[in-house]
């Protein structure tokens, strides 16, 4: 089914609409949220410069900090040459650079992208994937996760990030200055400890409500690269079986399985909850795996008959 050379991606404008409406929705309330740190006086500027400074060193260090904290491992063409064949392949028709291959030694069927821009990327794989997963199934979860790159999704969501872990550093920072009385210049200028607790509160609402955002923006993220990858494996119906493989199999993984990835489970291919879990859809870092499959049994439908 693939063609060689680099493809032309029609990508889902309702679901592109959704993500400029989400993002749109975020600059507003992030913006409301500036003019009002800087109404009651707090130094928004200053903090702000530290927060980025902090963002920065994570973004730039976040494929290092992953691939340590998950245990995987970088495997050269001459380790894997059938697992790196078929990343490059995607990687052409995607008109991107390779970008590094690596395998985790876990039985968990999933896998993740990283990277802060399509040059410096890398795909990993488990084990477990690997001995569920036929090849074309394989090679389709792999086109989804080079879709993520390809968007520069980290980068998206990193900006998008920005304002939440400003507000959260500014609740720490509220709530021990109520509790200490710090902050006494801008307290008696705005008006008090009454002032601090109304920035205070607003504070909590922006992190409360920008999360959503950002989480549904990520949920859209995970359709969009659902998409792409269906688009550079040309078998959505592959992406939609594995999906189906993979969340099937996750109720019989051992636990401590389970556990090593955890810290890449907002990367993962397919969403991970522990055992006793009970996630609600809001604060979902994926979306529905119905939904995602419903949606890319429409779209085989529509490959299938020129729609």
């Amino acid at each position: 089914m693939a063609v060689a050379g680099v493809r032309k991606f029609r990508r889902d404008p309702k679901l592109v609409t959704r993500m400029y409406f989400t993002m749109f929705m975020l600059g507003v309330l992030y913006a409301i949220f500036v003019m009002v740190l800087w109404a009651f006086g707090i130094p928004v500027i200053f903090i702000g410069s530290i927060v980025g400074i902090m963002m920065l060193v994570q973004f730039f260090l976040s494929d290092k900090l992953i691939i340590w904290a998950s245990g995987a491992k970088v495997v050269t063409r001459e380790q894997e040459p059938a697992l790196h064949a078929m990343v490059e392949r995607l990687a052409k028709r995607a008109g991107m650079p390779m970008p590094r291959v690596a395998i985790m030694q876990n039985s968990v069927p999933n896998a993740f992208a990283t990277g802060r821009s399509p040059k410096n990327a890398l795909v990993a794989v488990t084990t477990g994937i690997r001995e569920r997963l036929t090849e074309r199934e394989l090679e389709a979860v792999l086109g989804h996760e080079m879709s993520h790159v390809r968007n520069r999704d980290m980068l998206v969501l990193a900006i998008a990030s920005f304002f939440v872990t400003l507000a959260s550093f500014l609740m720490q920072m509220f709530f021990w200055s109520m509790l200490f009385g710090g902050m006494g210049g801008n307290r008696r200028e705005s008006g008090g400890a009454g002032a601090i607790m109304i920035v205070y509160l607003i504070t909590m609402v922006v992190y409360f409500v920008g999360q959503l955002l950002v989480l549904a923006l990520t949920r859209y993220r995970e359709f969009d690269a659902d998409h792409g990858g269906a688009e550079l494996s040309g078998d959505p119906g592959s992406l939609a079986s594995a999906l189906e493989k993979i969340t099937g199999a996750l109720g019989r993984i051992p636990e401590k399985d389970l556990r090593q990835v955890q810290t890449a489970r907002a990367f993962l291919f397919a969403p991970l909850h522990l055992k006793g879990e009970d996630v609600i859809r809001l604060f979902s870092t994926h979306p529905p795996v119905e939904e995602r499959v419903r949606r890319l049994r429409e779209f085989e439908r529509q490959m299938r008959f020129g729609l």
